[in-house]
C-alpha cells in the first residue's frame, strides 16, 4: 500500500502554543475578559489559576512568529473547558470564552492563513470532562440518563468529586475529572468523527490527537483518518504516542507522532551527565548518558522503525507542555540546548518548538514549564538569533527537509552526518566534548553528491575545514557544531 502524508508538513516549522500563557490582549468590546480574577502574568503558573492568555494575543504575535520563521501553529486545546490547560473538554463545538470565543478564533484562522501559517488543533477524544453535557446528564439523572452507554459506568452512586468514595466509572488513568468515552458506542464514535470533520470544514489544517493509544475500539483511528482525509486530503494527523508508535504509523492511521524518542536520544547525548536528575521527564525514561556511537545506534534504529514517507512527517521536539523545558533538563546549560536545537533542525521530520524555547524560557515539571511568555527585555537574544538562523537554513536547503540521512562519523563525542538530496549535500558535525577536535573523513560513498559538490562553506557554527582530494578534515572547538554547504 502506498503511504501518503501531507507534503506541506515535510517543509514546515511548527510552533506549539499553550494559549493561557502565550499572549494576552483583547479588543475594547471584550475588555471583560481581562476584568475577571487572573493570576499575575509573571508569577509561576499554578494548576488551577488562569493567566488569561487568549487568541487575540496570538493574533497580535503572528508577525513575531513569521519573523522567527515558523510556518505552522499547533495549539493545545482551545475548546470550552474548566481548566487552564483545557484538556477537560466541556463542548467540542465551542471556543473557550476566556480565549475570546468564536469571534477571536475565526479572525485568528483567517489572519494566520493570510500570513502563510497552517493551524493544527488539539483533539482530546479519549475522554471528556465532568462538565461535558452528556456526562453531566448522567450526574443529574443517574440510571435514567439516555447517555449511560456513552461512558463506562460501573455502579451507583457515581462519585464525580468525593475522593473518599469509588468513582464508579472509568476515567483516564483513574483521574475522575476525565471520564473516558465508550468508543464502542456507535453514537460516541459518530460524534467524535463529526467533530473532526466540522473543524476541518471551518478551515483548520489538521489534528493533534491526545493519548490516542488509550482508544482501544477496533478500527477507530482508521475511520478517523478516512473521514478527515475525505474533507481535506492534506490535513495533518499527528498522535501523542511517547514511545514506539509503529502500530499507529502504518499509513492507515496517523501521519506522524510527537517524536519524544528523538528528544530523549538527543538529551542523553548532548546533555549526558550534565542533566538535572530531578527534572528528567517520564517521556525521557530510561535516561542514560550515551556517546556519539550510542546516539548513532539509536538514531539508526529510530529511522528504520517507520517508512520514510512517515518519517518526513514526524513531529520532532525537544520538549513540550508535558515536559520540563529542555534548558532546565540540562540544568541551565545553554550550550546543550544550542547543540540539541541544531540536531532538531537537521533531522528528518518537521521540527516543533514549544513557545518561548527560542528565547530561553526555563521551567520544571508541570505546571512550571508553562510560564507566561516574557517581555522582550527578558529574552535571551543569542538563543533567539541561532533559532532564526537554523530555521532560515532549513528553509533554504531542501536536503535538510527531505534528503537522505547518512551518518559519517560517530566516535566518542564526535557525531557527523550528511543530508543528501540529488545534487545537494550538506554535512553537519557536532563536537560534544570538552576539547578541540580534528576529524578526518574519507569514507564517502562515491555515488554521493557530497563528493561532486564538496561542501566547503561553513554556513553555521564554528571551526575550519579542508578538502584534500576525497578526504575532508574538520576542526571543531569544544562543544560546538557546524554545518557545511556547497
Amino acid at each position: 500500500m502506498a503511504i501518503n502524508t501531507p507534503d506541506w508538513v515535510k517543509h514546515a516549522v511548527f510552533y506549539q502554543i499553550y494559549p493561557d500563557t502565550f499572549a494576552r490582549k483583547v479588543p475594547p468590546h471584550q475588555q471583560w475578559l481581562l476584568d475577571v480574577p487572573l493570576e499575575d502574568w509573571d508569577i509561576p503558573p499554578t494548576f488551577q489559576g488562569y493567566k488569561g492568555g487568549n487568541l487575540w494575543g496570538v493574533i497580535d504575535k503572528l508577525d513575531y512568529l513569521r519573523d522567527l520563521g515558523v510556518t505552522a501553529l499547533y495549539f493545545t486545546p482551545i475548546f470550552r473547558s474548566a481548566s487552564n490547560h483545557r484538556y477537560h473538554t466541556q463542548d467540542y463545538y465551542a471556543i473557550d470564552p476566556l480565549l475570546g470565543d468564536r469571534e477571536a478564533f475565526d479572525l485568528l484562522l483567517k489572519t494566520a492563513h493570510e500570513k502563510g501559517f497552517k493551524v493544527v488543533l488539539d483533539g482530546v477524544f479519549n475522554h471528556a470532562s465532568r462538565g461535558f453535557f452528556f456526562f453531566n446528564d448522567i450526574l443529574e439523572n443517574g440510571p435514567n440518563s439516555p447517555w449511560l452507554d456513552w461512558f463506562k459506568i460501573q455502579g451507583w452512586p457515581l462519585s464525580a468529586y468525593d475522593g473518599d468514595r469509588p468513582a464508579n466509572y472509568v476515567s483516564w488513568i483513574d483521574y475522575r475529572a476525565l471520564p473516558q468515552f465508550n468508543h464502542n458506542n456507535a453514537g460516541v464514535r459518530e460524534y467524535i468523527m463529526q467533530v473532526g470533520e466540522y473543524w476541518l470544514k471551518q478551515g483548520i489544517d489538521g489534528w493533534r490527537l491526545d493519548v490516542p493509544d488509550c482508544v482501544k475500539a477496533e478500527g477507530f483511528w482508521e475511520e478517523f483518518r478516512e473521514r478527515v482525509k475525505a474533507v481535506n486530503p492534506e490535513a495533518y494527523i499527528v498522535g501523542e504516542i511517547a514511545f514506539n508508535a509503529t502500530q499507529w504509523l502504518d499509513g492507515k492511521q496517523f501521519d506522524g507522532v510527537m517524536n519524544y524518542p528523538f528528544g530523549r536520544l538527543t538529551a542523553c547525548f548532548v546533555i549526558g551527565d550534565r542533566v538535572d536528575k530531578d527534572t528528567i521527564p517520564h517521556f525521557y525514561q530510561p535516561y542514560e548518558t550515551i556517546d556519539a556511537r550510542g546516539y548513532a545506534k539509536g538514531i539508526e534504529e529510530l529511522l528504520a522503525r517507520h517508512p520514510w514517507e512517515i518519517q518526513l512527517t514526524q513531529l520532532n521536539l525537544l520538549d513540550s507542555h508535558d515536559t520540563p523545558r529542555f534548558l532546565s533538563i540540562a540544568d541551565g546549560d545553554r550550550t546543550s540546548v544550542k547543540l540539541a536545537t541544531l540536531l532538531l533542525f537537521t533531522f528528518p521530520g518537521t521540527p516543533n518548538l514549544f513557545y518561548g524555547d527560542e528565547i530561553g524560557i526555563e521551567g520544571g515539571h508541570d505546571p512550571d514549564g508553562r510560564k507566561g511568555f516574557p517581555t522582550e527585555e527578558k529574552w535571551d537574544q543569542e538563543t533567539l538569533a541561532y533559532h532564526k538562523q537554523l530555521i532560515e537554513i532549513r528553509k533554504k536547503y531542501p536536503a535538510l527537509r527531505t534528503g537522505n540521512y547518512q551518518i559519517l562519523v560517530a566516535e566518542k563525542d564526535i557525531y557527523v552526518f550528511a543530508r543528501i538530496l540529488g545534487e545537494e549535500g550538506l554535512i553537519i558535525a557536532v563536537n560534544n566534548g570538552e576539547e578541540k577536535t580534528e576529524i578526518t573523513i574519507d569514507k564517502f560513498d562515491k555515488a554521493d553528491s557530497i563528493l561532486d559538490t564538496k561542501p566547503n562553506q561553513i554556513i553555521y557554527g564554528e571551526g575550519s575545514i579542508n578538502w584534500g582530494g576525497n578526504q575532508l578534515k574538520i576542526t571543531i572547538p569544544p562543544r560546538c557544531a557546524l554545518i557545511l554547504a556547497p
